[in-house]
């Protein structure tokens, strides 16, 4: 397992997660445009290259029209991912969340993100994700106010995902409005709240996005649609300025 951490531990109130995010600024490669028959080299090849995020997006064809994958591809990935000192980074764009967040997590999951949009118990779904010893986080889509998450960004969150493209699908366009909107969410969340963005990130996007606050920049066709993964990600997390 990675590193930064310890056994779960129960406060007060909830769970402390077994995990601690990275608040340097860091790029997360996404698997959702990988080739599934080399799924586990093209893993290796980034994390070799210096990646410590992995991005896991899990659709239900349901939330989103797509459907993706679940625990299983989670946990195929997650003793490699561990090994080298990395973190799980798995999104949920799934109707009702909460009936899956055991699952996630028993797979190897160390961050869970749900949508703001698709469960009427942000604040308890939130909560038995850091119960059940992973880091919890919420996505907004960009029709969703900024501050959708704030209510509860001082008590059981850990990661706000700004969406910059329309859930669902790979390979789409950044949508400008959105590097005001992850200011306007930087300005508003904790400064121990991590600020991710998701959709559209390549070497031209990804310094304004780190310059808008983000310090967690997901990427996918540019990565693995690419020829060679590796290099794609070192481009990227140099246009970044990541670590």
């Amino acid at each position: 397992m990675p590193g930064d951490q310890t056994a779960p531990y129960t406060t007060d109130s909830h769970t402390v997660p077994r995990v601690t995010l990275p608040r340097n600024l860091r790029v997360a490669p996404s698997i959702l445009s990988a080739d599934f028959a080399h799924l586990g080299t093209q893993v290796d090849e980034v994390l070799e290259a210096g990646a410590r995020v992995i991005h896991v997006d899990v659709m239900d064809g349901h939330f989103v029209p797509p459907i993706t994958f679940g625990a299983i591809i989670v946990e195929a990935i997650a003793g490699r991912v561990h090994d080298a000192g990395g973190i799980i980074d798995v999104h949920m764009m799934v109707e009702r969340p909460e009936r899956h967040i055991d699952d996630i997590a028993r797979a190897g999951a160390d961050n869970i993100t749900i949508h703001v949009e698709a469960t009427p118990h942000l604040h308890y779904t939130l909560a038995a994700i850091r119960d059940a010893g992973c880091t919890a986080g919420a996505a907004i889509n960009p029709g969703t106010p900024a501050d959708a998450a704030r209510e509860v960004a001082g008590d059981v969150l850990d990661l706000a995902l700004c969406m910059s493209v329309n859930p669902g699908w790979g390979a789409q366009e950044f949508i400008p409005a959105s590097l005001d909107k992850l200011a306007r969410m930087r300005a508003r969340l904790p400064d121990g709240v991590v600020l991710e963005v998701d959709g559209g990130i390549h070497e031209t996007t990804a310094a304004p996005c780190a310059q808008a606050g983000a310090n967690l920049l997901v990427t996918g066709s540019a990565v693995f649609g690419s020829e060679d993964p590796a290099a794609a990600y070192t481009a990227i997390a140099a246009a970044a300025g990541a670590t």
